[in-house]
């Protein structure tokens, strides 16, 4: 069983920067595909950006469109933690943000059925 923390989020202007942390339990964390999700009110829960073990200590990312540019993804498999650095936000960046794990890391999938684990979420707002 994995368990995922996050942390990080809260209020930040327009324009801001926030980095989220993911917490994992396990000791397989290093080769688990890792991904970021949001959800904003009243919206389906949607992919931000994942990152998914390719051998050795190498690893691949990918974004969503929506904030390629800004936001980036990266992982310290010695502190089984994943982050996500958020840069010039933006409103429509607010929605509770979820880490997930894929224990079988399938690659670079954006679907939230690709992922076994998730944590419990953390608010991000963004001010206008």
């Amino acid at each position: 069983q994995v368990q995922l923390v996050e942390s990080g989020g809260g209020l930040v202007q327009a324009g801001g920067s926030l980095r989220l942390s993911c917490a994992a339990s396990g000791r397989s964390f290093s080769t688990y595909a890792m991904g970021w999700f949001r959800q904003g009110p009243g919206q389906e829960r949607e992919f931000v950006a994942v990152t998914t073990w390719s051998g050795g200590n190498s690893y691949i990312a990918e974004a969503a469109d929506s904030v390629k540019g800004r936001f980036t993804i990266s992982r310290d498999s010695a502190k089984n933690t994943v982050y996500l650095q958020m840069n010039n936000l933006k409103p429509e960046d607010t929605a509770v943000y979820y880490c997930a794990a894929d224990r079988w890391n399938r690659g670079l999938r954006f679907g939230v059925e690709n992922y076994d684990y998730w944590g419990q979420g953390t608010q991000v707002t963004v001010d206008s």
